[in-house]
């Protein structure tokens, strides 16, 4: 992970975790792990270098001894940047969260925001953005909108796809350097910095609101949703995509810390929130280490 490289501020503990890494890379994990640990004897509150430290003890099957790190990550950062809740729980240590921190899914995207398109786009055929304007286009041929609202917008891959066909089109992220990308775009009007679990939108004011794999980093759907509700024109459309997996289980945090949702837990919560399917379609949404990953394709509009 890109952010587990921020400095120690130690040259030499710097140095043993670089070494450190390039043994990870060989496959060592074991000794991988030992040399970070001694980086971490130097630097002992040093919260890149101990959520380092866990990824390797996991690898290197030492499961009690990443624990053990996440554990320290978190006493030293209660917010927790780094996901050491969710890696504990992905590993059986914690019960598994209802939702990520937000100062997680922040750094996390901060991070990735210069690479980020290269990454979805050239090496893991990313199809979210054209699959959702797909099914928006099969639920409302020729529809102009009157307000598009792009949540989890990133650095704006869904905004192209719109311009042409709405009169206002709104972009929402946790990431200030996502924000940053999107406006290189010039196809938003508006850009907010914002959470979609506490979504501050005028009622009835969206005609269209999208959310392009941004549930994955969400987990309980309740909030976004009756956020999403409320936020949508008596005649509007949601559309947005999920992983899916196939158990009956509600929501699945993978080790990836992205989560799935069931498709049985997808509608439900829909219906609670009085919104109506319109259409959903299972599709491959993009690779996951050379594998076709598999996600739902979903619009919605608010019941009549």
């Amino acid at each position: 992970m890109e952010r587990a490289f921020l400095s120690s501020g130690d040259l030499i503990a710097d140095r043993r975790a670089s070494y450190a890494d390039m043994l990870f890379e060989t496959g060592d994990h074991f000794a991988a792990a030992d040399l970070m640990r001694q980086a971490l004897e130097i630097t002992p509150n040093w919260t890149a270098g101990l959520f380092r430290l866990g990824e390797m003890h996991e690898a290197a099957g030492q499961r009690d001894a990443a624990a053990e790190a996440w554990r320290k990550l978190l006493q030293l950062d209660p917010d927790d940047r780094f996901g050491a809740g969710l890696k504990l729980a992905a590993t059986g240590h914690a019960a598994v969260p209802g939702t990520p921190p937000t100062a997680y899914v922040e750094t996390l995207f901060d991070a990735y925001a210069a690479t980020f398109e290269t990454a979805l786009l050239d090496r893991l055929e990313y199809r979210v953005p054209e699959l959702l304007a797909n099914a928006i286009k099969v639920a409302a041929p020729e529809r102009r909108f009157r307000s598009v609202l792009d949540l989890g917008c990133g650095t704006g891959l869904m905004g192209p796809y719109f311009r042409a066909d709405a009169d206002e089109v709104a972009g929402v992220d946790l990431s200030e350097a996502m924000l940053q990308k999107a406006v290189e775009k010039q196809v938003y009007d508006t850009l907010i910095k914002g959470d979609v679990n506490e979504l501050d939108t005028p009622a009835q004011s969206a005609d269209l609101v999208i959310a392009a794999d941004v549930f994955v980093y969400v987990g309980d759907l309740h909030r976004a949703f009756n956020n999403i509700a409320r936020a949508l024109a008596p005649d509007g459309l949601f559309a947005f995509s999920v992983e899916n997996h196939s158990s009956d289980v509600e929501l699945i945090l993978q080790p990836s810390l992205r989560y799935t949702h069931g498709e049985n837990y997808v509608r439900r919560v829909l219906a609670e929130n009085s919104m109506t399917l319109v259409s959903l379609q299972r599709e491959t949404i993009r690779l996951d280490r050379g594998e076709p990953l598999q996600g739902l394709i979903v619009v919605a509009k608010p019941d009549i």
